[in-house]
């Protein structure tokens, strides 16, 4: 597999050796090919971090809504990345603009990925570089940047994004998701085979309870009780949480960070790091998790009602007619899919700015009615609660989901230092 981490310092070597400019950039800063602290900017750099939030929300844009959330989130890596190479390449130097070098990496990849969105792409583009002065700096800024783009774009050709040979063929048993006609396979179930786009390794659980074990026990009667559709001890508080929190997982932290740093504005190294760390965690933890949920296919609360009385637990009782609060989405249980978005970029965030962030987040469900936390361990509780009040998930896979995202962030973060 190519890895584009590792092939990072190699790449900017190689295009920069490919300019007209007399001197040469440092292909490496020592460190094995890892990247250095992204804190400093250059001296004087006329470069702000507001390019990158205008960016991350161009990407938001283009991608979203359309796009399933899942089959997005590799897309938002992509960019970030992007961005974050382009700013060290084009800070190497001292004739580039970062401005420049960052927006043009990040329209590169979005438009390959997202042909349809190349008017709004080429239109932020001109608005972009119009805060540019023209002249080499611009010129050297967005040659680097369509490198790092094209070097990106090439690196991922074949990761596996988009491989529709991929199935979900687990066959039905007791316990086993099956896909709910009409649909016949799980959403993206290629995802579960990309290669990572950061780390060299992915997070390991122990998987799924035994359905006649202790914990399954009390995680199932938890979800029937309080996940209901027509539950009599989900309080109200619980069930706006749970429609809250049901919306784009994959933009809502970052649109928040997005938000709280047009007030409190980071470097332009910083701003780019701090996106690409959470995007880069986010994807890979999303690459586990959807590999564990085609090659586990723990069955869903709704299924496991219905199946109750065949689980071989006699604590375990079927309701009939049980239905969720939530729509249930067409992949399986373990682990879940909105806690390997939510919580790797909440220990980001965490890890960089601090517990007490106060990220306003808002919901397309409650439009005038946005949340902020006193604490991100207080958001992460309501997020990870959420499923489970909302009937989606048992407490199991949102448990080991989390662990998945908050080791992969603290990797992903060790990794572009």
């Amino acid at each position: 597999m190519k890895n584009l981490r590792s092939r990072a310092v190699l790449v900017a070597a190689a295009l920069l050796a490919a300019s007209t400019l007399a001197s040469s950039p440092a292909a490496s800063d020592g460190s094995g090919g890892k990247h250095r602290h992204p804190h400093h900017d250059p001296p004087d750099s006329p470069d702000s971090g507001r390019v990158v939030l205008d960016w991350e929300r161009t990407a938001f844009a283009a991608i979203y809504p359309a796009t399933p959330i899942p089959v997005g989130v590799p897309l938002l890596g992509y960019t970030s990345i992007a961005m974050h190479d382009a700013v060290r390449h084009s800070a190497s130097r001292s004739d580039s603009s970062e401005t420049a070098a960052v927006a043009t990496a990040a329209h590169d990849v979005l438009v390959h990925y997202v042909p349809a969105a190349s008017a709004a792409l080429d239109a932020q583009l001109t608005t972009s570089l119009s805060t540019v002065p023209d002249g080499p700096a611009e010129d050297r800024g967005a040659y680097i940047g369509a490198k790092v783009a094209q070097w990106l774009i090439e690196d991922r050709a074949d990761d596996g994004y988009g491989d529709t040979d991929v199935h979900y063929t687990l066959p039905p048993a007791v316990g086993t998701w099956q896909p709910t006609p009409p649909a016949t396979d799980m959403l993206a179930a290629w995802i579960g085979s990309m290669d990572p786009l950061v780390v060299h390794r992915l997070a390991r659980v122990d998987g799924p309870d035994r359905l006649t074990s202790d914990d399954y026990t009390v995680d199932y009667n938890e979800v029937r009780l309080l996940g209901s559709a027509t539950s009599t001890v989900r309080s109200q508080a619980q069930t706006d949480t749970a429609l809250f929190f049901n919306s784009n997982s994959a933009t809502m932290v970052g649109d928040a960070l997005v938000r709280y740093l047009e007030g409190h504005p980071a470097t332009l190294e910083e701003t780019a790091w701090l996106f690409a760390s959470m995007h880069g965690a986010m994807t890979d933890s999303l690459i586990k998790c959807w590999q564990l949920k085609r090659d586990v296919g723990f069955w869903r609360p709704f299924q496991a009602v219905a199946g109750a009385a065949d689980d071989d637990n006699p604590d375990t009782q079927p309701e009939a007619g049980w239905t969720s609060l939530l729509p249930t989405p067409p992949y399986s249980d373990y682990v879940t899919g909105h806690g390997c978005l939510t919580s790797p970029a909440v220990e980001v965030i965490r890890t960089r700015l601090g517990e007490t962030t106060p990220l306003e987040l808002r919901s397309s469900n409650f439009p005038t009615a946005p949340r902020t936390y006193p604490t991100l361990t207080q958001l992460e509780y309501d997020a990870l609660n959420s499923r489970i009040w909302g009937g989606l998930h048992f407490r199991d896979a949102m448990a080991d989901g989390y662990g998945i995202g908050h080791r992969t962030a603290r990797k992903v973060m060790q990794e572009l230092h």
